[in-house]
């Protein structure tokens, strides 16, 4: 069922290139392949991660390579063992779309069917995913009943989770018979509360692996507010659960003291971090942290990979051997995962934000808006300006990323002067100090602590990538654009004379070159 990847596959190579290495102990990555006997994988999302943001952002690939697939497929020698460990979904897991027959299409997917008052179909159309939205035109006027079918081939025995979520009265059933019924509500006023976040139901049932059955999904179009977007979403799909979950993380951590080495894949939830809504918490949902915290103690070569799109509170980072973040991965994800712990590729990203150590450290962290206000008072600092001027340190900074190979820069060349509205392009002199060629991306920041404008403490100025063999030293050439040395002045762009301070490095707290340059 996991597709092999193709030679010169984009998706695999764009999931590595935007992976950061955000921590890598005692070199313990990359790992090789002779030296995994066993290894032992935990997380929910280890098997259904997420590979895209939610919303908008949504598309249906063809096929999702999960990390357990791909480090399954990787290492066809080992012993690759996988413990849930924790449920983190609150929300029906979308059947994989290889699991599903389109019975009237015989090919994967949904068929989709727009009922009148009297049964009768007036629209019906084929969708590939159970996790389905029409916006208020999309859907005809004079539907009464929603009704979604699939054939589903189980890929596993014994009893089975299924939910749906929706606004309104909905009923799945399973070869005819009712499996879960719900009357969905919405509560409260928040805009898009039943498109983003429809609440769940859930009912159990026996399935066979490889026995296909029929899923039928009915939904009372007359029985929902539409609310202010006058849209449907209606997701049906699988719930995961635990029946303990104290024994399920012993169970994780127990496999892991037995491996060669250990992966925990944590992450967010299309809840917990989508469109349309503000996240509650940078923690990561449920019980993940008392996952890694346990297997990182029974196994020292646990490394942990974030499926994330944005910052998370790690409180365990310092007690693993890696923290690799690989964002959502797209529907390589697996073929990435193996390549990136294998050293086939190397991590390429380097952080487009701040990542915390506490979430009370983040310098803005109400964003409520008062008697219908919301004030936006930090002006120019905001992100990692708002870090420099706080004087806060946080667990990775912006631009951080490490990679497979050791780094020397030095010799940092620009003019001693330039003017106003000129482009500027600096040098840095960049060597390959370790064993194997390597990506490293050179940053160049600018300050001016003695100006009379309110300014960050250290802006981005310009970057540039680099490429290198062992041993290898280039030249880099960083072009700084003149509006970096400009500010807005309330009708336009202003420069102010005098002395700028430009310092080079490879992230926003790694800055060991600068060099001044003057204005004039």
């Amino acid at each position: 069922l996991v597709p092999p990847p193709p030679p010169a596959d984009f998706a695999c190579e764009a999931a590595a290139a935007g992976a950061v290495l955000l921590r890598n102990h005692g070199n313990e990555l990359p790992w090789h392949a002779r030296d995994i006997g066993s290894l032992a994988v935990s997380g929910q999302a280890a098997v259904t991660p997420r590979t895209q943001g939610g919303g908008s952002a949504t598309v249906v690939p063809p096929a999702v390579v999960s990390p357990l697939d791909g480090l399954r497929a990787a290492l066809p020698d080992a012993r690759v063992v996988h413990d849930m460990g924790t449920v983190i979904s609150d929300a029906p897991v979308p059947l994989p779309s290889h699991t599903l027959t389109n019975p009237a299409t015989g090919g994967p997917g949904v068929r989709t069917r727009f009922l009148d008052a009297e049964g009768r179909e007036v629209f019906a159309e084929d969708r590939l995913a159970t996790d389905l939205v029409w916006f208020g035109t999309s859907r005809p006027a004079s539907a009464h009943t929603l009704e979604l079918t699939t054939r589903y081939r189980p890929e596993h025995d014994g009893p089975t989770r299924l939910a749906i979520a929706s606004v309104g009265r909905t009923t799945l059933y399973v070869d005819g018979e009712p499996a879960v019924e719900a009357d969905f509500s919405l509560g409260g006023s928040e805009l898009g509360a039943g498109l983003f976040v429809p609440p769940t139901a859930s009912g159990e049932t026996t399935l066979e692996a490889g026995r296909e059955v029929e899923l039928r999904v009915v939904h009372d179009l007359t029985s929902r507010d539409a609310g202010r977007t006058g849209s449907v979403s209606l997701a049906f799909g699988l719930l995961p659960e635990l029946a303990d979950a104290e024994a399920a993380i012993a169970r994780a951590a127990e496999t892991a003291r037995g491996a060669d080495a250990a992966v925990v894949v944590v992450g967010t939830t299309t809840r917990a971090e989508t469109e349309g809504r503000d996240r509650e918490t940078l923690a990561l949902p449920g019980r993940q942290d008392d996952l890694v915290r346990a297997v990182a103690a029974a196994n020292p070569r646990t490394v942990v990979v974030v499926n994330a799109g944005g910052p998370v509170l790690m409180p365990w980072r310092d007690d693993v051997a890696a923290v690799l973040l690989t964002w959502f991965a797209g529907q390589d994800f697996g073929w990435a995962l193996a390549d990136l712990l294998l050293g086939v590729r190397e991590p390429g990203g380097r952080l487009p934000t701040t990542w915390p150590a506490e979430q009370a450290d983040v310098p803005v962290l109400d964003t409520r808006p008062t008697d219908g206000r919301l004030d936006y008072a930090e002006g120019l600092h905001i992100g990692y300006r708002a870090w420099l001027r706080a004087g806060r340190t946080p667990a990775y900074a912006f631009g951080h990323g490490l990679g497979y190979t050791t780094w020397r820069l030095d010799e940092l060349t620009l003019p001693d002067g330039i003017g106003a509205g000129e482009d500027v392009t600096a040098t840095v002199r960049v060597t390959n100090t370790g064993p194997r060629a390597g990506k490293q991306v050179v940053q160049l920041y600018l300050s001016r602590p003695d100006s009379a404008l309110d300014r960050p403490a250290r802006w981005l100025a310009g970057f540039a990538p680099v490429h290198l063999d062992p041993g290898a030293t280039a030249e880099v050439a960083v072009r700084i654009p003149a509006r970096a040395f400009a500010h807005w002045d309330g009708s336009g762009w202003s420069h102010e004379p005098g002395a700028f301070t430009a310092h080079a490095g490879t992230a926003s707290d790694a800055l060991p070159l600068s060099r001044e340059v003057h204005l004039s």
